[in-house]
């Protein structure tokens, strides 16, 4: 008999590759970018790199910084690499090394740009149109000589609100975007949407989309029906089966308590593994057998190791038997949902550690 006493992370990069072609399908007259930042997702942003740049013809990657970009160009050799948190002292080797291209969004990072300007990259220009995060505003915009803006080969914004269609604010940074454009970068080709923002119609993708958690399942249009396959499912090891009498507390600081009799597994993750604690009493867990799936819902609070849940109904359970926590039948979405958080940070969360048995999936 075979013991596993660590969880299993299975990506199946199948999924991940045909999400690809699906949002392709969506912006057919768009660039599909990937984004890869935050080891895609914590997945493994050299082997979605290669996958895509060798099977999707993927030719444009974004990251948040230089030392990321820098990593993956192995593996995307003729590809554009934009690294969307911009260039500083701390990331001039990576960009002159990797051929990357910084996302400038400032008066500062431009003036630091032009004193260390790099022979043939022409960087990508952030606008801000409603979400005020990173981004030149129209007032620092008015600022830019006509030598200043021969600089960049591209114009991006960044939706707030995309994951609501009928947001006023989409169509209000929509506008602003327009004029932006037309009015300081007439000639510019435009990066506007993410995921989300790629649902909401041709408009809105204007020469680039920049594909971020869908491709790796998440519905970031929540109005419909999810358009992605699932690529993440985790599951983890049973360790243990034992009776919780009527009256006995479950975990720390004894959050629950028993009111009947009760069988209870202890399964082999938790918090440390990247599972929310807010899952604590609230949240589930399944296991499939005979073409039915069985839920089981989590006692007490997560640990940093484990979760206990309560299995008194399920039959046929044994040390050893593989409770699923993420699966097609269960997804980010729906832990994300219980778990009062969103599907990205659980996500970004799962696979930073070495703790998984990491399956690959093709």
């Amino acid at each position: 008999m075979n013991i596993l006493t660590r969880p299993i992370l299975e990506i199946n990069w199948n999924n991940l590759l045909d999400n690809y072609f699906t949002l392709q399908k969506i912006a057919p007259n768009s660039f599909a970018a990937a984004v890869v930042k935050d080891e895609a997702y914590s997945l493994g942003a050299c082997q979605t790199v290669k996958l895509l740049y060798e099977k999707a013809n993927c030719r444009n990657f974004f990251v948040a910084h230089g030392i990321e970009g820098e990593r993956i160009r192995p593996y995307a050799p003729e590809a554009n690499i934009f690294v969307l948190q911009g260039i500083g002292d701390d990331s001039l080797e990576c960009f002159k090394n990797a051929h990357l291209i910084p996302v400038i969004g400032s008066l500062e990072m431009l003036h630091f740009w032009q004193k260390n300007r790099i022979d043939s990259i022409h960087p990508m220009i952030n606008v801000e149109t409603g979400l005020n995060r990173l981004g030149f505003r129209e007032c620092e915009l008015k600022q830019l000589t006509a030598d200043d803006k021969k600089e960049f080969s591209w114009v991006m914004s960044h939706l707030a609100c995309g994951d609501e269609k009928d947001h006023f604010m989409n169509e209000h940074q929509l506008n602003t975007l327009k004029h932006i454009k037309n009015t300081y970068f007439p000639h510019l080709p435009v990066s506007l949407s993410a995921s989300d923002g790629t649902f909401l119609g041709s408009e809105f993708q204007f020469d680039m989309v920049r594909l971020g958690a869908a491709l790796y399942g998440i519905n970031t249009a929540p109005y419909r029906e999810n358009q992605m396959k699932n690529v993440v499912t985790v599951k983890a090891p049973v360790l243990q089966i034992a009776s919780l009498p009527k009256g006995d507390f479950v975990g720390y600081s004894a959050t629950y308590r028993a009111h009947t009799d009760k069988k209870i597994a202890i399964v082999s993750i938790g918090y440390g593994d990247g599972m929310p604690r807010s899952l604590s009493n609230v949240g589930k867990v399944f296991f499939p057998q005979d073409d039915k799936i069985y839920e089981a819902r989590i006692l007490g609070r997560l640990s940093m190791d484990n979760i206990i849940c309560d299995v008194t109904d399920i039959p046929h359970l044994e040390f050893g038997t593989m409770a699923y926590l993420l699966a097609d039948f269960y997804t980010l979405d729906d832990m994300a949902r219980d778990a009062g958080t969103i599907s990205y940070e659980i996500l970004s969360r799962i696979g930073i550690t070495n703790r998984y048995i990491r399956k690959d999936i093709f």
